[in-house]
This record gives C-alpha cells, sequence and structure tokens, in this order.
C-alpha cells in the first residue's frame, strides 16, 4: 500500500496524539460548503421550521464551549456516516463556531 506525505503526517500525528488541526489550515469556506451539502437538510427537519440554521441558535442548545462544538461535529460525522475527513471536521467546526457561536479559541 502507498502512503501519501499527507497520510504519513495524518498517522505520525495521530500516534503521538496531536489532532489533524493542527497540522492542517482550517479552511471555513470548506465548511460552510459541507454544512450546506451535508447538513442543512437534516437540521431542517429536525427543527421542523425548514430552516437547518436555526438548530444552531435554539435557545436549549447543547452546545455551550468549544470542544462540544467539535464533539457534536464528529457525532454528526459518524452517527450519520457523513464521510467527513477529521480536517473537514474541524472546517465545520470552524464555519459554525464564526457563523452562530462564536467561542473564544
Amino acid at each position: 500500500m502507498k502512503f501519501t506525505v499527507f497520510s504519513r503526517q495524518f498517522f505520525a500525528c495521530a500516534m503521538i496524539g496531536l489532532s489533524t488541526s493542527t497540522m492542517a489550515n482550517i479552511n471555513v469556506e470548506n465548511g460552510k460548503q459541507l454544512d450546506q451539502n451535508k447538513c442543512y437538510a437534516c437540521h431542517a427537519k429536525k427543527t421542523s421550521f425548514g430552516n437547518g440554521d436555526m438548530i444552531y441558535t435554539r435557545s436549549d442548545s447543547k452546545v455551550n464551549s468549544l470542544a462540544k462544538l467539535k464533539t457534536m461535529v464528529e457525532r454528526c460525522n459518524t452517527e450519520l456516516r457523513l464521510d467527513l475527513f477529521p480536517e473537514d471536521e474541524a472546517d465545520v467546526a470552524a464555519y459554525l463556531n464564526k457563523q452562530f457561536y462564536k467561542f473564544k479559541q
């Protein structure tokens, strides 16, 4: 099996416990696109208002920190099999934080 430079870096970081976001640049625009393409429709159904963004701004949100935001993005990716790479999860979390939550880094 042939490994690319990225996959070697990824496995090296995973072995020493570094997050993938420390080795890659965050791409908020990619996060926005992924949110629109993979998250919005499901969230629109969940809120029953037809607006997928409302799930991020509801008063009973379980997301009250950047760590919980990242966990929720990871959970959705895993449970719904969205096929996002770790760097995509980081991009989505960064976009959502910038657009809706505004937690300190």
